[in-house]
């Protein structure tokens, strides 16, 4: 077995055990302590306080970030071979910024829970088609182009959302703040975006040869019959779409698309055939973690999940810097 065979199986195996203790860890913490023996219980069917909170307030919002730090994950290492920048994260394009205006109008509204996610979506895809629409332009499209339009299209959301914030009425700016940190607390229906994750990595699996041909330039790529045009069409549709559906469930969350990209290459390399479903556990592992120490740390009292990925995407990315100055 050639050695980097056998790494790919030892962060395989590392990955798969991290995510059965996140999901541990997830279902065990919490104000109500919950044994193993009673997690285990749960998930048979039990009936019961303990089995309850496990099934009904645990277990979907475990799942909820598993998918959505898999997604970001996912949306950021296509992000980063689309606009071949090591910095480029899902939220660079103004997806989040969409999705941001979209939700905060239906809570200053005082609108429910479900119309807040669907507002949040609308806003994510109209912010999607306008980039789009506006950087393939006449039917040119270059990397360049593309990020200063999703630059500025961000721009023009962040100010529509601080407007918002300054006229929004004093009982709903928490919920606003929160929302606009990373809140998985209201993420009650997560199986869909799980169902978007395993479909999205199966459709972007196919397209991994060509996208480390691409990796090496755009002319390399052209000159190897890759469809470029085709194949940056479909990078964009699936980055947007990924972000839209974790933005939409979980708010914005910070570095999850930058940082762990960054740390599956370090680990596996640059061949995309293994670091995007290495990426996208990665990712749910973070989110997870991330998650379960935000609502544990100071209990009762839950913390954004967003400010705890920042808090460990900050130095993270101080080190890699260092590591690699050039």
């Amino acid at each position: 077995m050639s050695s980097v065979r056998r790494r790919a199986w030892i962060c395989a195996g590392g990955l798969l055990a991290a995510t059965l203790a996140a999901f541990c860890w997830a279902l065990i913490a919490g104000d109500l302590p919950v044994t193993a023996a009673e997690v285990w219980a749960a998930l048979g069917g039990a009936e019961g306080m303990p089995a309850q909170v496990v099934r009904e307030l645990r277990l979907p919002r475990a799942v909820a970030t598993f998918a959505c730090g898999g997604l970001l994950a996912l949306a950021g290492a296509l992000m980063q071979v689309l606009l071949r920048n090591p910095l480029a994260d899902p939220y660079i394009l103004g997806i989040s910024g969409g999705a941001a205006v979209g939700a905060l109008a239906a809570i200053s509204f005082g609108a429910a829970a479900l119309w807040i996610d669907g507002a949040a979506f609308v806003g994510a895809f109209a912010a999607m088609l306008l980039v789009f629409g506006l950087a393939h332009g006449d039917g040119s499209w270059t990397q360049t182009r593309l990020l200063l339009t999703g630059v500025i299209v961000a721009a023009g959301c962040g100010a529509a959302v601080t407007l918002m914030l300054a006229l929004a009425p004093d009982t709903r700016v928490q919920s606003m703040l929160f929302w606009l940190m990373g809140d998985a607390s209201g993420a009650a229906r997560p199986w869909p975006a799980l169902v978007v994750l395993v479909v999205g990595l199966l459709l972007v699996l196919p397209q991994a040869r060509d996208l480390n041909v691409l990796t090496r330039g755009e002319l390399n790529a052209r000159a190897l019959g890759v469809r470029v045009d085709r194949l940056r069409r479909l990078l964009y549709l699936f980055a947007s779409s990924f972000t839209a559906v974790a933005v939409t469930l979980v708010g914005s969350v910070a570095f999850v698309g930058l940082i762990v990209p960054h740390l599956v290459r370090l680990a596996l390399g640059n061949d995309q055939r293994l670091l995007l479903p290495a990426a996208v556990f990665a990712g749910g592992v973070l989110l997870t973690v991330a998650d379960t120490a935000a609502r544990t740390v100071m209990a009762p009292q839950q913390l954004p999940v967003g400010v705890l990925t920042a808090l460990i995407g900050v130095p993270v990315f101080l080190f890699l810097l260092a590591r690699h100055p050039r």
